[in-house]
């Protein structure tokens, strides 16, 4: 009972005043505030707790909970486990000492009560509510990874970077814990970027990848103008505020843009998931504290196949699944 609400009873003469435990939708009141309440000794409220569990009128296991606290006794500190009675042991034992003031708390508890579990109810059905929004983007994932291994008939390494994203990008959705799931969205991130990459650099830098994987002389030919928007895109601000304001997010807004965009004659998807890895090492956040790589090759591949067979109105899913892959959770 540690993370108990606390409810203040006052008497409608408002010459009690008493602190109620609210938890596991009932109201707890220890032997003091039994005495309080109904205006009796300590000896006639332990007889008549006696009696009801002696007659079954209740059982004590259901209508009794113990809590530790410390008190002060003679100068010291001691720790004792305090007995604590629901709703229903208090009402019996109002009809045997004072039914009117017992009378009286129970309409006050019941109220109590009601708006407690109103409020519940409601905090659970926002709870439900987002755990129906992420199945429903699970399920989303899921149907363009479908649509992945449709249009394309996928290598071993690919299939299992498939596996892997929803091995890895599991975790932000598992429903299945009610107690610490996590929702779908941008979270854990490693802050505002301490490298910015330019036009220049990244045309520098392609012309050195098509060294090593370029197959064709068309590999980084661009064909508009459309990839230094994609660099410049990712920052981009309103109001002095980045709308990609971390790391990760800039790195999946530049994976998703040069995917997307086809500026370059041939070598897209390359081009894009090279950059994608060059910027998170630029930016020292391409391996984790143990020295691994925040995302798998292959799962990169697979990856960028998906975002490549994505409609435009699934962007901000696919945002959301490689920020989730790369964060401080992954």
């Amino acid at each position: 009972m540690e993370n108990s609400k606390i409810k203040i009873y006052k008497t409608k003469e408002g010459t009690t005043s008493i602190e109620v435990k609210l938890e596991d939708e009932t109201v707890w009141l220890n032997q003091n505030q039994l005495e309080e309440l109904f205006e009796t000794n300590r000896t006639s409220i332990n007889r008549h707790i006696s009696n009801i569990y002696k007659s079954k009128e209740l059982v004590e296991e259901a209508t009794c909970a113990k809590i530790a606290q410390v008190q002060e006794e003679g100068g010291r500190e001691v720790k004792r486990s305090i007995k604590y009675y629901n709703l229903d042991l208090i009402i019996a034992v109002g009809y045997r000492v004072n039914s009117k003031r017992g009378t009286e708390f129970r309409k006050w508890a019941n109220e109590i009560l009601k708006d407690y579990l109103v409020r519940g109810y409601i905090i659970n059905q926002k709870k439900l509510e987002k755990q129906v929004e992420q199945l429903s983007e699970l399920q989303e994932t899921v149907r363009i990874l479908s649509q992945t291994v449709y249009h394309k008939e996928l290598t071993t390494d690919e299939s299992k970077g498939l596996l892997n994203i929803i091995a890895n990008y599991s975790y932000a959705l598992d429903i299945l814990d009610q107690y610490d799931y996590q929702t779908l969205k941008v979270s854990e991130t490693s802050g505002k970027e301490t490298y910015q990459l330019t036009y220049e650099e990244a045309i520098q830098q392609i012309e050195l990848t098509k060294i090593t994987f370029g197959n064709s002389d068309l590999f980084g030919h661009e064909k508009d103008d459309s990839f230094r928007s994609s660099v410049s895109t990712i920052y981009q601000s309103f109001d002095g505020v980045d709308l990609y304001p971390s790391i990760e997010e800039k790195a999946a807004n530049l994976l998703y843009f040069v995917v997307k965009n086809h500026s370059f004659s041939d070598g897209n998807k390359r081009i894009a998931a090279f950059l994608f890895l060059y910027f998170l090492e630029k930016n020292r956040i391409l391996f984790d504290v143990d020295g691994n790589k925040r995302i798998a090759d292959n799962a990169l591949v697979a990856l960028t196949l998906m975002i490549a067979v994505s409609k435009p109105d699934e962007k901000e899913t696919m945002v959301k699944v490689v920020v989730n892959l790369i964060n401080k959770n992954n």
